[in-house]
């Protein structure tokens, strides 16, 4: 997989990873997940606009992944990570995290930070496998603070949710 930046033909394929992506939470009684509509083709825009989504491509060119990121806090947030089903468990999430910690190390921020399901295998579990830790929910600056709120208000705190942190060494650590 090649990690690059998302084209603008590549925001309908974004869409349908995400609709395959969320498929899967069917399975652990989170149908409203799994129905839940993907990032709009404006928003997706705004990111891919602003450099802050990137795409792991397979060796056709096609997008098996995607990122998108925003600074918060001092940290790169990733907004979202999906994976298509047929690329999971190749190491695609892991490569997307490892380019946005790249692009947070030259940005000068200190870590990567997400939002997630608790409980989930492929979530909290995962993220924690990859060097993330659960910040203590009374602890959180404004900005995540803000970024609980707001999914609070879509409905996503209907289910266990953490917010994560992984630190970003500066170059040359």
């Amino acid at each position: 997989m090649r990690i690059r930046p998302a084209a603008p033909g590549n925001l309908p394929a974004l869409q349908d990873i995400e609709r395959a992506a969320g498929a899967p939470f069917r399975d652990v009684g989170m149908a409203e997940i799994a129905d839940d509509e993907p990032p709009s083709l404006g928003m997706l825009e705004r990111y891919r606009r602003a450099g802050r989504c990137w795409v792991a491509a397979d060796g056709t060119g096609r997008p098996a992944g995607y990122l998108l990121a925003e600074p918060v806090d001092g940290a790169l947030h990733v907004e979202q990570v999906s994976v298509h089903p047929r690329a999971a468990r190749r190491g695609v999430g892991r490569a997307l995290l490892e380019h946005a910690a790249g692009r947070a190390r030259e940005e000068g921020l200190t870590a990567l930070t997400l939002t997630t399901f608790a409980e989930v295998p492929w979530n909290a579990p995962y993220y924690a496998r990859l060097g993330f830790r659960v910040l203590p929910p009374d602890g959180l600056p404004d900005g995540l603070r803000r970024i609980v709120t707001e999914e609070a208000e879509h409905g996503l705190a209907r289910w266990p949710r953490v917010c994560m942190r992984r630190e970003v060494p500066p170059a040359g650590c």
